[in-house]
C-alpha cells in the first residue's frame, strides 16, 4: 500500500509540474525567444562547441520552442535530433517551428518528463550520442533523476551538456537578488548544488563559468553524471 501511494502522489506531481508550465508559458511561448535571448546567455557557446558528426543522434531535455533543435540543425547537416518537454503548450509551439523550417524529417518531439526519458519514446532502440540541458535542470524539481536518465539514455562515449544559471556569487548583490527574484515568477531556481559538484568533480567533467558566475556550461561523461 506505500509503494501504490508513493506512486500515486509521483503521477499526480508529474501531472501538476505539467500543468504549472503549461499556465506559465501557454501566451509567454509566442515571444519565448524573443525575451530569452537577452537572459539566456551561452546557448550559442554550447551548440557551437557540440562539433557534432554528421551520424549523431542528440536528444534536448526541455527543448521549449525548439529554438535550440533548429539552430543546431542548420549548423550540423545530417545529424538526427530529438526534443523532449513537459508542456503540451511548449510542444505545439515547437511543432510549428520545426515545420516552418522544414525540419520535420529531422527533428523528433515527444511530451514527457525529463526523469523518464528513453529512446523509447522516441521511438528508438539505441542510445543517443549527446544529450542537451539548455537552461532545464533548473526548472525540472527531480533534475537528479533527470540527469540520472540521461546518463543512461546517452552511450558511454557521448556527452551531456549543460548550460544553466550559475551561483551568481559573482554579481553586484542587489542585482543577483533582483534576478533571482524575476526567475521565482517563472519556477525557476539556480540549482547552486551542481555548480559546488563541478567544481571539484573528475577531470572527465569539463566546466567552465560565465562572467559574474551568472552561468555555467558543463560537458559530462554519462557514466559520471550523477555524481554531482
Amino acid at each position: 500500500m506505500a509503494t501504490a501511494a508513493h506512486n500515486s502522489t509521483a503521477v499526480h506531481n508529474e501531472s501538476g509540474h505539467a500543468a504549472l508550465m503549461d499556465h506559465v508559458y501557454r501566451h509567454q511561448r509566442h515571444i519565448y525567444n524573443l525575451t530569452r535571448k537577452y537572459y539566456l546567455l551561452g546557448r550559442d557557446r554550447m551548440i557551437r562547441e557540440l562539433a557534432l558528426a554528421s551520424h549523431e543522434h542528440v536528444v534536448e531535455v526541455g527543448c521549449g520552442t525548439a529554438r535550440n533543435l533548429i539552430h543546431i540543425a542548420k549548423r550540423y547537416p545530417g545529424v538526427r535530433l530529438y526534443g523532449l518537454d513537459a508542456s503540451a503548450e511548449m510542444l505545439s509551439t515547437a511543432r510549428e517551428s520545426v515545420r516552418r523550417h522544414g525540419l520535420e524529417d529531422r527533428i523528433v518531439l515527444a511530451e514527457g518528463y525529463a526523469e523518464e526519458m528513453t529512446p523509447a519514446l522516441f521511438g528508438r532502440d539505441a542510445p543517443f550520442d549527446r544529450a542537451l540541458f539548455p537552461y532545464s535542470l533548473s526548472m525540472i524539481p527531480d533534475w537528479r533523476g533527470a540527469l540520472k536518465a540521461a546518463g543512461q539514455a546517452v552511450n558511454p562515449e557521448g556527452r551531456i551538456h549543460i548550460v544553466d544559471f550559475g551561483d551568481l556569487a559573482g554579481l553586484w548583490p542587489p542585482a543577483a537578488r533582483l534576478l533571482r527574484a524575476w526567475l521565482r515568477l517563472f519556477h525557476v531556481a539556480p540549482r547552486e548544488e551542481i555548480i559546488r559538484g563541478l567544481e571539484v568533480a573528475p577531470k572527465a567533467h569539463q566546466f567552465a563559468l560565465l562572467p559574474g558566475r551568472y552561468a555555467f556550461l558543463a560537458s559530462l561523461n554519462p557514466t559520471n553524471a550523477c555524481d554531482i
